[in-house]
């Protein structure tokens, strides 16, 4: 019996392995056993050749412990995503927004390519063609933080040896705009005029809190006066709002802090304590209503006339007025006087942020607790603020030191 299977030949005389067979279509197939999974495989082939090209490969997956399963070599990138986001433990915002990121950017451009062959240059090519679309470097980073580990899980499963998407972000996309924080020169003029216009002069509590405190926007609107303790001078952070449509429709809704580094109490100064009370004021002037309810949370801080929470592009709309009311007072008082005037610079939420960030460090807050204050998950971020002060320190200092230089032509 065993001669005879050694015997078999194919129409042109050739012998025939174990698992090859010729077919009367003219095709030729090689029949295996999957050690992995216990399945039995078959590929085929238009000639001889080939089909050993093809053992070889199997034999090559298998003596390294790739899975063969033909029902894996079809998973796409469309599909293996959609496994690697069913292993993460996110928050239901999160999970919408990779999901939404995903249909919107990947699925169509390389979502379809089988992960077995999808190749580096696939990678490059559709972060190269983002690039020319404009999409900046940060957005470009985030599709990689998801096709990444996605790859990644497939080498661990063993459906791939490597990852292709290793190396590939290099530096496409355009870079960021370095958000610089206000000086102190330009943080008193902003509040100043603020204090004192008869337009935006209400702004003034929200304004003095976001400095004082460097809350991230979400969380600022977030606030509840149950979160304020003005007695003991102290805010609980352990929730934000978030304006975005979670398969119910555009609208609010609470979200926690994605790591417990953004769960903190706050402690406020006189100045912030102040500024709260005078917000308080502001809101029983104005017969805010208190009873709008947001996922459990009620009494918000800041809100607009109907009492429903500011939107968090709202935040950023009131400082790009402020901005352009001083910087257009700025150009006419300038004139009349006969001088350059003295603009101050585009401002958002995460500018003032950046700009308490700032001024805590300058008082050479202790690093640790500049951290916790700011919510930072990883110190690294509150480093950047501290080399980039020692930074600017060490110029201003050399530069000083030209006053107590003697030059001599």
């Amino acid at each position: 019996m065993v001669l005879m299977a050694n015997s078999r030949k194919d129409p042109k005389g050739r012998k025939l392995r174990e698992g090859e067979s010729w077919r009367k279509d003219g095709r030729y197939s090689y029949r295996y056993t999957d050690i992995r999974t216990g399945k039995r495989q078959t590929v085929y082939a238009q000639d001889l050749p080939e089909l050993r090209e093809k053992e070889k490969k199997i034999a090559k997956d298998i003596d390294d412990n790739i899975l063969t399963d033909n029902a894996i070599k079809k998973m796409t990138l469309n599909t293996l995503f959609e496994r690697y986001m069913a292993t993460r433990e996110l928050a239901d915002s999160t999970r919408i927004n990779y999901t939404r990121i995903w249909d919107n950017r990947v699925r169509e451009e390389i979502g379809n390519i089988k992960v077995v062959q999808m190749l580096p240059s696939h990678i490059k090519a559709f972060y190269s063609k983002l690039s020319k679309a404009g999409y900046a470097h940060s957005t470009i980073k985030n599709i990689n933080t998801m096709i990444y580990p996605a790859l990644e899980m497939a080498v661990d499963d063993d459906i791939i040896r490597k990852n292709p998407a290793r190396g590939s972000i290099s530096d496409y996309g355009r870079p960021a705009e370095e958000r610089e924080a206000l000086s102190i020169s330009q943080q008193e003029k902003l509040i100043e005029f603020v204090k004192q216009s008869n337009v935006y002069n209400t702004y003034y509590p929200m304004l003095t809190i976001m400095i004082g405190t460097g809350l991230r926007c979400g969380e600022l609107i977030g606030l509840t006066w149950k979160d304020v303790d003005l007695k003991a001078r102290r805010l609980n952070v352990d929730h934000q709002l978030i304006y975005k449509n979670l398969g119910d429709g555009c609208r609010f809704h609470a979200s926690t802090p994605k790591t417990n580094s953004g769960i903190r109490v706050i402690p406020m100064t006189q100045e912030v304590q102040q500024a709260f009370e005078e917000q308080r004021k502001i809101n029983f002037m104005f017969a805010k209503d208190k009873s709008i309810e947001v996922d459990g949370y009620s009494g918000f801080v800041f809100t607009a006339k109907s009492g429903r929470p500011l939107m968090p592009y709202g935040v950023n709309s009131i400082l790009y007025n402020i901005v352009d009311a001083y910087n257009k007072k700025e150009v006419q008082d300038a004139k009349k006087e006969h001088r350059k005037a003295d603009l101050l610079p585009k401002i958002s939420a995460h500018i003032m942020r950046h700009t308490a960030c700032t001024r805590m460090a300058e008082c050479r807050m202790d690093i640790k607790v500049l951290q916790y204050i700011m919510g930072h998950a990883h110190i690294d971020v509150t480093m950047e603020v501290y080399n980039h002060l020692s930074d600017r320190e060490r110029i201003e200092h050399e530069i000083a030191r030209l006053d107590n230089v003697a030059i001599n032509f």
